[in-house]
């Protein structure tokens, strides 16, 4: 079992599989992109399955999210799916994803066993996507999550990243058009996790800022603490149901008493938190043939220094030197 100090159990790992992207996104990298990590740094398809089967049946994981950077860049994504599927018992397998490649894989990810999958959108006019992303493929995404619903990679999850300028007058419409083509929608606010360290509090659009836009056309009723549990989002029911929408206030409203995230990185380190600043190296221990039980030891003890909090509310707060691309959302 993953459990920290304060009582937290870690049930849900992130695994990045790489830090590479095929888009540009002004809140996450520069035009230019970053220093990628090189290959041999990386976990090979093998040592990712032995980290996850690890975590499966000795350490009490029961989800699996597979991100990155962009985890479909990854040429092994489908046999790693296939694999972990066949853990016993098997862990619930989603994905996180640009979606740009969901075209060409959805069908094989879900014969493979991946269950459903989260798309990241941020905007339904194209040239603001083009803006934010530095890429034209507005197109390419929408046509990933149809061919993702139509694969039964279900429910279809939109996350959209409000920004001053750009998109921040979307919300309502962003709302309207998830309803009508059957996925749900969860905002999440900007987090300082930008390789440029350019992000500010003052300049971010918050939970609050979107919650009130979105009252200009939808009457929203707060779901309750009970039906979260553990989830990110807080959910609101949409003009009386059955459609839902979610927002993730990490800055504004954290919910860090409830996590039971662990995370992998694309180079075998285990985070407590999006927000740390310490890791612990796995992939060491793989490539010096440690047992299964060393290695299980080492991340439970990573997850017992788990802090409170992200700090986020804390004047001497840091960004983490690795942007979100290395770390994995």
């Amino acid at each position: 079992m993953l459990i920290d100090t304060y009582g937290r159990v870690a049930t849900d790992l992130r695994v990045s599989l790489t830090d590479r992207c095929n888009l540009r996104c002004t809140y996450c990298m520069p035009e230019e992109g970053l220093q990628w990590l090189a290959k041999p740094d990386l976990l090979t398809d093998d040592e990712i399955v032995r980290l996850i089967r690890i975590a499966v049946t000795d350490l009490g994981v029961t989800e699996v999210r597979f991100t990155g950077g962009e985890p479909l860049l990854r040429p092994g994504i489908v046999g790693i799916v296939e694999r972990c599927a066949a853990l016993e018992p098997r862990p619930r397998m989603s994905l996180t994803t640009n979606g740009i490649g969901l075209k060409r894989t959805a069908t094989a990810l879900k014969a493979a066993g991946l269950d459903r999958v989260n798309v990241s959108l941020d905007t339904l006019r194209p040239d603001v996507f083009k803006t934010l992303t530095r890429r034209d493929r507005h197109q390419d995404v929408l046509d990933g999550m149809a061919a993702a619903r139509d694969a039964g990679l279900t429910p279809v999850k939109v996350n959209a990243v409000l920004m001053p300028g750009l998109n921040a007058d979307e919300a309502p419409d962003l709302l309207a058009w998830a309803i009508d083509e059957g996925y749900e929608l969860r905002f999440i606010e900007q987090m300082p996790l930008d390789a440029q360290h350019g992000w500010k509090r003052d300049g971010m659009i918050t939970a609050g800022d979107i919650l009130e836009s979105l009252r200009t056309r939808f009457t929203l009723t707060a779901e309750g603490a009970d039906e979260r549990g553990s989830a990110p989002a807080e959910r609101w029911v949409v003009d009386g149901g059955p459609h839902t929408v979610g927002v993730i206030a990490s800055v504004t409203r954290p919910f860090c008493r409830a996590c039971d995230r662990t995370r992998l990185t694309a180079d075998g380190q285990v985070r407590t938190c999006l927000f740390a600043t310490e890791e612990t190296d796995l992939r060491a221990a793989l490539r010096s043939d440690a047992p299964d039980e060393t290695v299980a030891e080492l991340w439970k003890k990573a997850m017992w220094g788990k802090k409170a909090g992200s700090g986020l509310d804390d004047p001497s707060f840091l960004q983490p030197d690795r942007p979100m691309s290395a770390i994995g959302g």
